[in-house]
């Protein structure tokens, strides 16, 4: 069965805004997308939009023979983990140990009181444990998650994606609060999911050196709307004084590097 993500003019209005704007694109099982923009652009928008964590005004998601934007109830919840979402503050429960903030991702295939109970199967700890091992975190796997450094968190928020069994991932801004070298290993983790599993990946950034760098192909956003759509390399610094209204790609990266090492040390 065909994993093509296919988004047919998908619209969000928030009053008389549009977030996002009439966007179309598909994306290949196994591509990994970066999704580029000024903050405001749109891009945290989209990715809840294909996740359905908001509602879309108009338009149409599919993936493969499913019709994303009908489903409702257990079939919605089921969408959800399969495309599981990575945030920028790593959405882990900080009291908790590692190990069970990442079975945190099996609790979509849990009745009601399973799920309130947190009982996981020696299986599904199992399946926590390799997951937590590829991201090289297992050693941490009963150290409480408020005490690890940003990203290691990140990469036990991976792990907790991988639980899940994704066919997509979506990852909104997740190296946006990181230092380079754990920026590094976070989206060497996100690729080696997408190169060894074959899971798509989407995924929010702000530097156009580390989408050229990871990404098979770059959207980019102005204004909720798509104005770039095609391989890095086609990316020139004409097509970014566009998108961004700045003088080179250059000063673009070294404008978001000096921001987002001056968030990571404060």
């Amino acid at each position: 069965m065909s994993s093509e993500l296919v988004i047919t003019r998908l619209t969000r209005r928030f009053g008389a805004a549009a977030a996002v704007d009439d966007v179309t694109f598909r994306a290949p099982a196994g591509q990994m997308v970066g999704v580029i923009g000024r903050s405001g652009a749109g891009k945290s928008t989209l990715l809840r939009l294909i996740n359905r964590l908001i509602e879309p005004s108009a338009g149409s998601i599919r993936f493969g023979e499913t019709d994303v934007t009908a489903l409702r109830g257990r079939a919605l919840r089921q969408w959800r983990a399969r495309s599981a979402m990575i945030f920028q503050q790593f959405n882990l429960v900080d009291r908790l140990d590692v190990l069970t903030n990442v079975l945190i991702g099996r609790l979509s295939e849990h009745g009601f009181f399973s799920s309130m109970a947190m009982r996981f199967s020696d299986a599904e700890r199992a399946m926590a444990i390799r997951a937590l091992d590829r991201l090289d975190m297992a050693a941490y796997a009963l150290q409480r998650a408020g005490t690890l450094s940003g990203g290691q968190q990140q990469r036990v928020a991976i792990a907790k994606a991988l639980v899940q069994q994704p066919r997509l991932v979506l990852a909104d801004e997740p190296i946006a609060s990181l230092d380079p070298a754990n920026a590094t290993r976070v989206m060497d983790a996100l690729r080696a999911i997408n190169r060894e599993d074959g899971i798509t990946v989407l995924v929010n950034l702000h530097t156009l050196d580390t989408a050229r760098a990871y990404c098979d192909r770059i959207l980019a956003m102005r204004a909720g709307a798509v104005v770039f759509d095609g391989p890095a390399g086609a990316l020139t610094d004409a097509r970014v004084r566009e998108i961004y209204g700045v003088e080179s790609a250059d000063a673009l990266n070294e404008r978001v590097t000096s921001t987002s090492l001056g968030t990571a040390a404060a």
